[in-house]
């Protein structure tokens, strides 16, 4: 876990000119710091309230900047979040639906909400408090230096010994954190796991099981964080001591010079007042350390993913028709794939390499083969490539918790709802009927066919249908197969049923690759 993730200011653009904004409020932070202990001392050693007004303007100026520092800490880290959740979107649908079947859906979910929420404790302490603490103390040593040579060196030689009990404890804290934050993920994958199959729980019985586990997996998460912040007020308590005996060893050897007259009074007091500023910038880092080790371990993970390669694919393209004016007959688009090559990260071998095949405007084009050729990927990269030109039914189409209408309006809040739930073959159901989360309340043949409503109602020119007609029977299937035929679209299917391959202009063998 380091200070400061250079994947920040790489993701993150509104992180760049903050860390250059603490930069100069520590300078003058420091400046300010060491005018104060100045003016202070010197009107302690004569007697005088001569410099009570620039003192009052130094304390009225360092309050000034410690408030512009909370604004600009608040305003950077609402632009840091909103830019990362946005980058994290846009990475999963880029990485498409593959990546997605092998993640945690609650953990993500997790992530780009309550997660990234952290990042304000490091943002709005920890990275200004870093900033002083390199800033800070270095200026006052110098400072020391100047005045007091022993008092400088002793300030310099002790200053270290809190970076390394920081090291020490961070070591400690960064395991912690990990596992509060996997703890955390656990428990919101294992809450919607729960809530998605409640019913099926109800029937058989089984609720008050699945409620124990998570008073479990709570307990285990509530365990987790106690034991951090339990080592982030130990680590507290460490630094403390180890400033306090510090600025203790400084004030015996001022007393000390000062006795035996080595050291005038002003001089003394400007070290007195000064020593202690200098440790109390590193003992604040270690403190807000801590409270912003959920927020870098939720960054950490947000750069996981968005440092995850997306889908390659190789040597493919396609082309639009031409048609100057649409005509019910010619809505699709010419599809040319040449070559195309898929190979998911991680996998040693391509799924599909070098397949060609062209579909003309209103063909309907199925593709054929075994389970594991390669059929379902090649409709992801397709999917992939033109977003805004294909209307894709996946293989397990998604419903969101809601009405008929609203999750085939999602497609195209301006289209006809009804007409393109008849072209589905779904006329029997009502737009107002609530299908529940991920359609719990559809059978499955009522599921793909609200998902192809909102594919049609979209009126793009290619579309992309895996298994469009599992769960249905033989006449909605029928009924379906002569949609597609009318509607003029250039239609790419994946099925194993023989009526909609027969309904096909042509059949594209996918074979799955063979490596010796």
């Amino acid at each position: 876990m380091r200070p400061l993730d250079p994947r920040l200011l790489r993701y993150a653009k509104a992180t760049a000119p903050y860390v250059a904004a603490c930069i100069l409020v520590g300078a003058a932070t420091a400046g300010l710091v060491i005018a104060q202990a100045t003016l202070l001392a010197s009107a302690i050693a004569h007697v005088t309230t001569a410099g009570l007004v620039p003192l009052a303007a130094i304390v009225l100026g360092r309050a000034l900047l410690a408030w512009g520092q909370e604004v600009a800490a608040h305003r950077a880290s609402a632009a840091v979040k909103a830019s990362l959740r946005e980058q994290l979107v846009r990475k999963a649908l880029a990485l498409g639906p593959h990546w997605l079947a092998n993640e945690r859906k609650a953990a993500l979910t997790t992530l780009a909400t309550r997660g990234l929420d952290a990042l304000d404790g490091y943002f709005a302490r920890y990275l200004p408090q870093l900033v002083l603490a390199v800033v800070v103390p270095a200026a006052i040593v110098v400072w020391l230096v100047a005045n007091d040579l022993i008092a400088g060196i002793t300030v310099a030689i002790t200053l270290p010994l809190i970076p390394v009990f920081m090291a020490l404890v961070g070591l400690a804290t960064r395991d912690r954190a990990n596992r509060s934050w996997r703890a955390l993920a656990v428990l919101a994958h294992h809450f919607a796991d729960v809530v998605a199959g409640l019913p099926t729980l109800k029937i058989f019985g089984r609720a008050k099981t699945q409620a124990e586990a998570i008073r479990r997996v709570g307990a285990q998460h509530r365990r987790e964080s106690l034991s951090l912040l339990r080592v982030a007020f130990l680590s507290g308590l460490v630094l403390e001591l180890v400033a306090t005996f510090s600025v203790a060893l400084v004030a015996v050897g001022i007393g000390v010079r000062l006795v035996e007259g080595r050291l005038d009074l002003e001089t003394a007091l400007l070290v007195l007042i000064l020593a202690p500023e200098a440790y109390v910038p590193l003992r604040l880092v270690g403190a807000h350390f801590h409270a912003s080790a959920d927020g870098l371990a939720a960054a950490d993970e947000a750069f996981r993913v968005l440092e995850t390669p997306a889908l390659q694919t190789v040597g493919f393209w396609y082309r639009h028709a031409g048609v100057s004016r649409p005509e019910p007959h010619s809505l699709g688009a010419w599809l040319v794939v040449e070559g195309l090559t898929v190979q998911y990260p991680g996998d040693p071998e391509p799924v599909v390499e070098d397949l060609s095949f062209e579909v003309r405007p209103g063909e309907l084009v199925a593709l054929a083969g075994p389970s594991g050729a390669g059929k379902s990927s090649v409709l992801n990269a397709l999917v992939a490539t033109w977003r805004t030109q294909v209307g894709w039914v996946p293989q397990r189409p998604y419903l969101l918790d809601g009405s008929v209408a609203d999750n085939v309006g999602f497609g195209n809040p301006a289209g006809d709802v009804e007409r393109a739930l008849a072209d589905a073959g779904a006329q029997e159901l009502d737009p107002a009927t609530q299908v529940g989360e991920g359609g719990k309340r559809l059978s499955e043949g009522q599921r793909r066919r609200v998902a192809l409503a909102r594919a049609l109602i979209r009126g793009v020119p290619v579309l992309l249908l895996d298994e469009p007609t599992a769960g249905v029977d033989a006449e909605t299937e029928a009924d379906i197969a002569a949609m597609l035929r009318r509607s003029g679209r250039t239609v790419v299917l994946v099925t194993h049923h023989p009526a909609l391959l027969a309904a096909a202009d042509r059949v594209v063998d996918v074979r799955p690759c063979v490596y010796a």
